[in-house]
Parts: C-alpha cells; structure tokens; sequence
C-alpha cells in the first residue's frame, strides 16, 4: 500500500468514525432521557436519511471539484453536527447530528471512492485499492463506538460527543495533503448528460440491482440474527459475538483480496459470493447452535466482504470517467434507501413468515441474481 493511499484510509476512517460513533451515543442517550424504541428508530434512519438525498449532487459535486473541497465540507458539517450534540444534547438537536454527520460521512466517501479509482493505472489495481479503501469503514465502525462508549462511561455523553467533533479534524489532517488529479476535461458546449442516461445503460442497471440485492443481504443479517438468537434464547453476549464474528471475517477477507486480485474477476466473484449467500441464508434458520451460526457468520462475511471492492472496481470500469462522482453518488443513493426501508420491511415480514422466512426469501432473491452478476462485462468507456 502507498502512502498516499493510506492517508486516504486514515481520513476515510476517523470521518467514518465519528458517524459510527454518534450513532451509537445518541441513541443511548435518547433512550436514557425516556424517549421510545420507536423514536429511537427514527433517529437511527436520519443517519442513513441525509445521504439518500445528498448522494447524487455529492457525487456531481465531486466530479466538478474533485476530492479536497468536497471532504472540507464534509469535515465542517461532521464536527458542527457532533459539536451541536455538546451544545444542546436534547433530541431535536440530536436528529440534526445525525443528519449532519451521516450526511458529510457519505458525501466524503463518494469523492475519496472517485479520487481513488481515477488514480488506479489498471483493472487490477482498481481491485486492489478499493479492497484497502474498504477496509477503512470496518476499522471506523469499531473505533467510533469503542471510543464513544469508553468516554460515556468515564465522562458522560457531552464529552463523548466532544471526541466525535474532533475526528473529522483528524480527518483533514490526512487528507489535506493529497494531491489532486487533474481535471476531466469536457468537450466545449456538449450538453449535460442526465443521470438517467447512466441508469438506461444495461451494465450499469444490472450493477445496481445486483449491489442492491447484497447490501439488502447486510441489512437481513444485522437485523435477522438477533430475532433468531432470541427465538433460540441465546445471551446478548453470544448474540453479539456472532455478529461480531461477521465482521471480522468481512474485514479479513478484505485484507486477502490485494494479494490475489490480478487472479480475480470482478462479475465471477460477485456472482460466486451470491450464490454462497443462498446457500448460507438457507442453512442459517436450520442452526440451533450458537457455534454452528457463528460459522454460518464467518463464511457469510467472507463471501458478503468479497463484494463491495469488485462491485467498485466494475463501477468506475463501466462509467464514463467525468461521471464517476455521480455514478458513485447513484450506488450510495440506493444502498441508504434500501437501509431506511428494508429494516421496516423486515419486521413487517418476520412477524408474517418469521424470522427463518425471512432469510429463506432474501436468500431466494440474492441466489436468482446470480446469473444477472455473472452478465457484467467490464471496459473502460472513454
């Protein structure tokens, strides 16, 4: 890994943080002043909110202005909004951290993706850095949380969310040193292509549904693996540890890719790890012990942390290079709706079919995607 490249990590990594961080503390907070489970879940949806309105102009924005001033932007509304929290920790104010700062998180993501993918020489190289750069929200989602509960328990809320003001300086301090590429010139008096154009095109749409389709995957796994593991009367311990377990193996795997991207391609890995997520939604509801699902854990982690590097690199393959931004802001548009609304959808199903229903028709979908995966062919468009 260059040292730009790592740079780029740190900054992506306590920006991320701070996020993490106040989505865990905020709630805690809210909760402890009296306010519902239903309020709660509110809160925890404006993370996701902001982002599903912003990523598209974010993404436009970054195509425009590069990297440094989109992520300076992101900085300043990061810290105000955790600073807001320090100031007036009440909920109303609390909804607006939370739209602030997943709101930065996600617009800063968009032009650190697109600044690094323009700066890989090759489809190989595509792999291989974005398998670092997704390293970065795995390292965020424990570091903010930790570090935001460890400062509760030892000074209280207000100086926990003083800390997540401070991440995203930290942030800049990374990031402000990085050079930026040159301009993508656009030829005088074409008129501006719409966002539809991007959508029209077959490889593109179908790269969309199928990302869908596995962060759906994601969402039924946080959200499913709880229902089962209190169905089944397992602790919050073990519980976590099994989710704790799929982290870990997303993050692991992660680390590998570098090493054999060259070997790899992006559509047949994708559509592998699609078809291993059936299979492993299939079994989950079948396991009663808590080691037989913390495997179950492991192995889907290894095959959902596969994807988002190949997705990634088959991205800013298929897109015009002077659209990356907004085809990236497009992906995070679709991951955060889907985020906001499958959580709903969820319950509303488990309480139909039950939670092992749940797995059983997500892992149906996910499993009949794989053939639309294994259709993605890759080249660079001018």
């Amino acid at each position: 890994m260059n040292p730009a490249l790592a740079r780029l990590i740190a900054g992506h990594v306590f920006l991320h943080a701070c996020m993490a961080g106040m989505r865990m503390a905020a709630p805690l907070l809210a909760l402890r002043q009296g306010h519902s489970a239903a309020a709660v879940g509110v809160l925890l949806a404006l993370f996701a909110l902001t982002q599903v309105f912003l990523a598209l102009p974010a993404g436009r924005y970054a195509d425009r202005r590069g990297l440094k001033r989109p992520v300076a932007f992101s900085v300043v509304a990061a810290a105000l909004g955790a600073g807001l929290a320090v100031a007036f920790p009440v909920f109303p104010v609390l909804c607006l951290s939370a739209l602030m700062t997943g709101g930065a998180t996600g617009a800063a993501s968009i032009a650190l993706q697109r600044h690094v993918g323009r700066a890989a020489g090759s489809p190989t190289e595509l792999k291989k850095v974005f398998s670092w750069l997704a390293i970065g929200p795995a390292v965020s989602n424990f570091l903010g949380p930790f570090s935001a509960g460890l400062v509760i328990d030892h000074a209280g809320f207000r100086a926990a969310f003083f800390l997540m003001a401070l991440l995203p300086l930290a942030s800049w301090f990374w990031v402000r040193t990085t050079r930026e590429l040159p301009p993508v010139e656009v030829p005088a008096g074409q008129a501006r292509p719409r966002t539809w154009d991007l959508v029209r095109e077959p490889v593109f749409r179908r790269l969309l549904i199928v990302n869908w389709l596995l962060s759906s995957c994601w969402d039924v796994h946080t959200f499913v693996v709880p229902l089962l593991g209190h169905e089944h009367g397992f602790s919050a311990s073990v519980i976590g540890s099994i989710l704790g377990a799929f982290a870990v193996a997303a993050a692991a795997i992660r680390v590998l890719l570098p090493m054999v991207a060259e070997r790899l391609r992006e559509s047949t890995v994708v559509a592998w790890a699609m078809v291993a997520t059936a299979v492993l939604f299939g079994i989950y509801p079948l396991l009663h012990q808590p080691w037989a699902m913390g495997v179950c854990s492991v192995l889907l982690g290894l095959a959902l942390g596969s994807v988002q590097p190949m997705i990634m690199s088959t991205l800013h393959q298929i897109t015009p290079e002077a659209r990356h931004g907004e085809a990236l802001g497009l992906r995070l548009m679709a991951i955060n709706a889907s985020s906001v609304l499958m959580p709903m959808l969820f319950g509303v199903a488990g309480a139909v079919i039950g939670a092992g229903g749940v797995f059983w028709v997500v892992g149906g979908l996910v499993g009949a995607g794989a053939h639309m995966a294994s259709q993605i062919r890759v080249g660079r468009k001018p």
